[in-house]
């Protein structure tokens, strides 16, 4: 058959410009689309992080040493828990990064300025996490101390005062409290204490160095979130430690590390495996005085501390309400208010106890 055949129309089989014009629109359509899944979106994705035993070794040296006073060698592991985070200031992830997170239960993705401060680079949130981690540590070490009996003078230098506060004008930056209403104030501990005394909104007469001069106060209290009496004030402890106190954590900052810190130091410095042998992890913030605060991504953290064999896991109880319905298989999860209430759960579980501990379901 040959190509003048009058049967044959060779038009028929050429393109049609409506078909050209699908074609091309389509192709665009999917090279645009596929552009944009590689463009950062302003979200940050959080996935369970490294897990550190605080017991163990960085490159061959133990991850926390003391000097000054006697130590004891332990077993079983008392591990850290942190979060992994993709994206923030000068980063960023792709959409296909944050569909991902949205399927995956050990993964989330929530808005940049829910994790990282608005306008902060990475060089800032990277020495906020420094400094966090620095204070961690002191305020670790001092709350094992204390839970051990052993006295750690403190000066109690007021490091800011809170806008809009009752004490604004009256106590500055600088200052050192050294009482309350006759009472001397050794640390942290006893400023909560004796503020306790009275009620938000009444007057307390605060004690204070100011530029090497003694000087007396009256400052109305206001009540803190939680009911407490505060003086509206921000107190950066000094410690002077009587033992020295070395934790070497690379390349993890924050203040989540707290409690676990604490826990290890506590163990180092007493008789006995204080885990019994046990693989224990756990988060939550610490302060001087032993108690225990909220901290973010505890499902990665939980999911982290299983996946590296974890049985026993202990949460702030403050953040109860993320752990429900998050609790890997076979991870005994335990909220605690405080350092002492964490150190008497782990030795419950280390003498073959702890069904009766409390949970994040009760």
């Amino acid at each position: 058959m040959s190509a003048t055949d009058p049967t044959i129309d060779p038009a028929a089989n050429a393109p049609q410009p409506r078909t050209v014009a699908a074609l091309v629109c389509g192709g665009s359509a999917v090279l645009l689309l596929s552009l944009l899944a590689l463009l950062p979106v302003p979200y940050a994705v959080e996935s369970p992080g490294p897990v550190r035993d605080t017991l163990g070794e960085v490159d061959g040296v133990p991850l926390i040493e003391v000097s000054g006073a006697p130590t004891y060698p332990t077993e079983g592991s008392l591990a850290l828990t942190t979060v992994r985070i993709s994206g923030g200031p000068g980063t960023g992830v792709s959409l296909p990064q944050v569909v991902r997170a949205w399927l995956d239960p050990t993964r989330v993705a929530v808005p940049e300025e829910v994790v990282f401060p608005v306008g902060a680079t990475s060089e800032q949130v990277a020495e906020r996490d420094a400094a966090d981690m620095t204070t961690s540590q002191e305020n670790a070490t001092a709350a094992a101390l204390a839970e051990l009996g052993v006295a750690v003078p403190t000066t109690l230098t007021v490091a800011a005062v809170g806008e809009g506060s009752r004490a604004e004008g009256l106590i500055e930056a600088g200052d050192v409290i050294t009482g309350v209403d006759g009472a001397e104030v050794a640390d942290l501990a006893d400023l909560r204490s004796v503020l306790q005394r009275g009620s938000a909104g009444e007057p307390v007469v605060v004690a204070l160095e100011r530029d090497g001069q003694a000087q007396d106060v009256s400052v109305p209290t206001t009540p803190g979130p939680d009911g407490a009496v505060q003086l509206g004030v921000l107190v950066d402890p000094v410690f002077d430690f009587p033992v020295d106190v070395q934790i070497q954590v690379d390349r993890i900052g924050g203040p989540s590390a707290g409690m676990v810190f604490a826990l290890g130091v506590l163990d180092v410095l007493t008789p006995g495996a204080l885990t019994g042998g046990r693989s224990v992890a756990g988060t939550g913030t610490i302060d001087a005085s032993g108690q225990v605060g909220t901290i973010g991504g505890i499902a990665q953290k939980m999911a982290g501390a299983r996946a590296a064999g974890a049985s026993l896991f202990l949460a702030p109880a403050g953040n109860c309400d993320d752990v429900v319905g998050h609790v890997p298989a076979g991870l005994q999860v335990v909220p605690v208010e405080t350092l002492h209430e964490a150190r008497e759960a782990v030795e419950t579980v280390a003498g073959g106890g702890g069904e009766d501990l409390p949970t994040c379901s009760d």
